[in-house]
């Protein structure tokens, strides 16, 4: 059994009424997780949904040669592995922990009587749903826009959250499979990063220096952007100088969200990795 509280603070469960959510409680157990640990297979047949109670768990697909992508970060409070209750198809992926974790089990049983008792909590799940496709229009999106420097600052900024200084809770192959590209171009576009004043490294540590947000639309026209300065940089880069950027995006945050390129891998000097 679980703390009714935690199954009531997750949205797919909030407007349950309490009686059932102490059954639903009653029915769940809870899972302990070392770094590294399987809970579910890709494919596998699903039986159960999960809440995260602690720590962070990776949902990743793996290709025919063993290469990651990693599609959700889930941590305390993130729901997952409800899609076999609604399509009772097999696990379209792979749930791995990334750190010692604590994960609540709930059988798809008592889940699927709930709904079926009082379906006027499908809205719950139309919601959940929704919000589900707009995750995926964006990531769709920034899988396109976005280059391998836009992607990295992305992420960076998710893991980082509300804070300008963070711990890498991950591995940088970890991080590679989060941003959809390989290490060394994720390496070195976090060295472009601290070269251009933006981030500064110690071992795991970071903090984003330059948290000034831009505004994109009265100062730099986005035409404007993408006809001169984007070459504009990139031939600076090669000048090995910053002083003649213009327009440049002196911030992370602004890089993340632009959707305008830039090319770090142009920029001289030694490529910093980061600490495993």
């Amino acid at each position: 059994m679980v703390e009714s509280s935690l199954l009531s603070s997750v949205d797919l469960f909030r407007d349950v009424d309490g009686s059932v959510i102490e059954e639903l409680a009653a029915a769940a157990t809870e899972k302990s997780l070392w770094r590294g640990d399987i809970l579910f297979s890709e494919s596998q047949e699903p039986d159960a949904l999960y809440i995260v109670i602690s720590g962070r768990i990776a949902i990743a697909n793996k290709s025919i040669d063993g290469r990651e992508s990693v599609v959700a970060l889930m941590e305390d409070g993130d729901l997952f592995g409800e899609m076999g209750l609604f399509d009772g198809l097999g696990r379209s992926a792979e749930a791995r922990a990334l750190e010692p974790s604590k994960v609540a089990e709930i059988p798809y049983g008592p889940v699927r009587q709930t709904y079926e008792a009082h379906p006027e909590l499908l809205w719950r799940v139309v919601d959940m749903l929704a919000r589900r496709l707009r995750s995926m229009d964006e990531a769709l999106a920034d899988s396109v826009f976005l280059d391998v420097t836009g992607r990295t600052a992305k992420r960076l900024l998710e893991l980082a959250g509300d804070s300008d200084e963070f711990t890498l809770p991950i591995t940088q192959e970890e991080l590679s499979g989060m941003v959809g590209a390989s290490r060394e171009r994720v390496n070195k576009a976090i060295s472009a990063f601290i070269r251009l004043g933006w981030l500064t490294q110690t071992d795991r540590r970071y903090t984003i220096t330059n948290c000034k947000v831009l505004d994109m639309h009265p100062t730099i026209d986005r035409a404007q952007w993408m006809i001169g300065g984007r070459y504009d940089f990139c031939a600076a880069l090669g000048a090995h100088s910053i002083d003649s950027l213009s327009p440049i995006p002196h911030d992370i945050r602004y890089l993340a969200r632009s959707h305008l390129p830039i090319f770090p891998e142009r920029m001289d000097g030694p490529i910093s990795t980061i600490a495993e």
